[in-house]
């Protein structure tokens, strides 16, 4: 059956554990990052990557202190999802994307598996082109809009799961519904308690007009849901749309 927020997203759970190679260490250490488009160097209190280890948000997340400020991770994540279009001509959108996901602490699925790729330090390797990312699940990932142009690129996307994202506003659904191959493949999508999303963001929606299937749950901004439930359906006939909302 395809109701309830699960259906159609399979496998991993998000708070699974950080990327293997990752020490706490007492007192300072210089954060080495292999790739050079994910942070620049810097000092770095209680934490070094070991080997070829490449930090995360939610592997940051499990090991910094839980006194930092919120300032420094507003700019950590907006560091995280700085588009880096060398990277993505170098190594093709479908990897660019998975290196930008899962460094947000989001999940992918490639064409063809049914295990959700978590660990950064472990994404596959083979040809270019070779790994299709066909599902994302962001649940509680700091995803945000300046890091969309990562989309782009992608043409086998036919299921998106938005949960507890904290950077995922109405520019953000507007900039996916306009993004063009997902206008093609997105088949599934998924939004639940994002809290900055208003009925505005939901209509906007209405440029994917592939899309089959949308779960809409816990979403506090949505003041007008049946208006709005009404406007998407005429703009989409064929959407079969499912509301949990208050």
């Amino acid at each position: 059956a395809r109701g309830g927020p699960e259906a159609g997203l399979r496998g991993a759970s998000p708070g699974d554990a950080a990327p293997r190679g990752w020490r706490s260490r007492v007192g300072l250490a210089v954060l080495r990052v292999t790739a050079p488009f994910l942070l620049p160097s810097f000092i770095f209190k209680d934490v070094m990557p070991v080997g070829r280890a490449v930090p995360t948000a939610r592997s940051l997340g499990k090991v910094l202190a839980p006194g930092a400020s919120r300032h420094f991770w507003g700019w950590l994540n907006a560091v995280f999802n700085k588009v880096d279009y060398e990277r993505i001509q170098a190594v093709g959108p479908d990897r660019a994307a998975s290196e930008w996901l899962l460094r947000c602490g989001a999940l992918v699925r490639y064409q063809g598996s049914e295990k959700w790729q978590q660990d950064y330090n472990g994404l596959p390797t083979g040809p270019l082109g070779k790994y299709k990312i066909e599902a994302i699940n962001a649940t509680e990932s700091c995803i945000m809009y300046r890091g969309f142009d990562y989309l782009d690129g992608l043409e086998h996307v036919s299921e998106i799961k938005l949960q507890k994202c904290i950077y995922i506003q109405d520019e953000c659904l507007k900039r996916l519904s306009e993004t063009k191959n997902l206008q093609k493949s997105l088949l599934q999508l998924k939004i639940i308690s994002c809290g900055n999303v208003t009925d505005k963001g939901i209509i906007a929606l209405h440029k994917l007009t592939n899309l089959e299937y949308l779960y809409l749950s816990d979403l506090p901004g949505i003041r007008q849901k049946e208006t709005t439930a009404r406007v998407l359906q005429q703009a989409l006939p064929n959407l079969e749309l499912e509301l949990d909302l208050e």
